[in-house]
C-alpha cells in the first residue's frame, strides 16, 4: 500500500521511545480481561511482564523520554517506517473517528509508541520479543518496528507496507474493542478455537479489514486521499501476515504439532477470513461473538 506522495500525515500521533533503562510498574491493575486482551499479535502470554509497584502505588520509569515522531508527507511515510507508522495513524485516526459513531460507539484516541528492545507499560514491562500490542489500561499501542523484518525472517510472511500497516490496524481494533466495552462484556480467559479470546483476536483482524477497504478513500483534511488504492499483490501481502501469525502456524514451527484447545488468536484460516470479511464489508460485519462456532 502507498501513500499519495502529497497526502498531510502531520495529524497522526506517533512516539519514538528511547532505550528503557530500567522499568517498575504499578498504579493500575491488570485484571483478567487484560492478561489475555493484551493484543500481542502472535499469542504470547504477557501475564509474567506484570511488575510490581512502589510504595504509592505508582508507576515509575526510567528511560531517555519520548520523542514526537514529525512528518508530513506521505512521501515520507513511503521512505521511511516511522513515518509509515505516523501515516498509518493518521489514516486510522480519520477513518476510526467517522466509522465508530455510525456504529453507534464515541470514539477517543489511543497513544501510539515506537519503542526499541524494552519498554514501560501499564501492562508491565515489554520487551521487542512481545511483539507489537495494545495495553488497555493506558490506551496505548506499543510496536518495536523490528517486528516488521521478524514477520518475514521468523514467521515467513512476504511483507510489505500493507502488512506492517495490518499489525497497526490490528492493535488500533484492540482500542475499538475496549472503548466501545467489548472487552469488558468478553473478559474470559478461556483458549481453543471457539473461545472469547479468539473471537477478540479475529474481530481485531475484522476490524484491520474494514480499514483497509476504507483506505483509499480515507482523507486527510485538505480532501486528499491518505492512501493509493490497494493492489491484488499488497492485499497478499497482508493476508500472508495473517496467516504468518495464525496459532496453528506458530504451534507447528514450535512444537510440531497443532493443539487447537491452546488457541488464543485464531487459526491462520480464520485470521485471513476475518480480515477478508472487514476488507469486502466493512465494520458492520466483524461481529465474530455472534457467530456459531462452526462458523467462526
Amino acid at each position: 500500500m502507498t501513500f499519495d506522495p502529497n497526502a498531510d500525515i502531520s495529524g497522526g500521533r506517533v512516539r519514538r521511545r528511547g532505550r528503557t533503562a530500567g522499568i517498575a510498574t504499578g498504579g493500575v491493575g491488570l485484571g483478567a480481561i487484560a492478561i489475555f486482551l493484551v493484543a500481542q499479535l502472535f499469542g504470547v502470554d504477557l501475564t509474567g511482564l506484570v511488575g510490581g509497584q512502589d510504595a504509592s502505588g505508582s508507576s515509575q520509569q526510567i528511560g531517555t523520554g519520548d520523542q514526537a515522531v514529525d512528518c508530513k508527507t506521505g512521501a515520507e511515510a513511503n521512505a521511511s517506517v516511522d513515518c509509515r507508522m505516523q501515516g498509518a495513524a493518521a489514516s486510522l485516526e480519520t477513518y476510526w473517528s467517522k466509522e465508530l459513531p455510525q456504529l453507534g460507539g464515541n470514539y477517543s484516541s489511543p497513544e501510539f509508541v515506537l519503542f526499541t528492545d524494552q519498554t514501560g507499560t501499564a501492562c508491565g514491562s515489554a520487551t521487542s520479543a512481545v511483539g507489537p500490542f495494545y495495553c488497555p489500561p493506558d490506551r496505548t499501542l506499543y510496536v518495536d518496528t523490528g517486528f516488521f523484518d521478524e514477520l518475514r525472517s521468523r514467521f515467513g510472511a512476504s511483507g510489505g507496507p500493507l502488512a506492517e500497516m495490518y499489525v497497526v490496524a490490528h492493535e488500533w481494533g484492540h482500542h475499538i474493542q475496549n472503548i466501545g466495552g467489548i472487552m469488558e462484556q468478553h473478559s474470559g480467559r478461556e483458549t481453543g478455537p471457539t473461545s472469547d479470546s479468539v473471537r477478540t483476536e479475529l474481530q481485531a483482524d475484522c476490524f484491520a479489514g474494514s480499514w483497509a477497504g476504507a483506505a483509499s478513500t480515507t482523507a486527510d483534511e485538505n480532501g486528499r486521499p491518505f492512501l493509493q488504492p490497494i493492489t491484488d499483490a499488497q492485499i497478499k501481502d497482508a493476508l500472508s501476515a495473517a496467516a504468518a501469525v495464525g496459532d496453528d502456524r506458530i504451534q507447528q514451527a514450535s512444537t510440531g504439532s497443532v493443539d487447537p484447545e491452546g488457541w488464543t488468536h485464531g487459526s491462520a484460516e480464520q485470521r485471513q477470513r476475518w480480515f477478508t470479511t472487514g476488507y469486502r464489508q466493512g465494520a458492520g460485519a466483524c461481529d465474530t461473538f455472534s457467530v456459531a462456532g462452526s462458523r467462526l
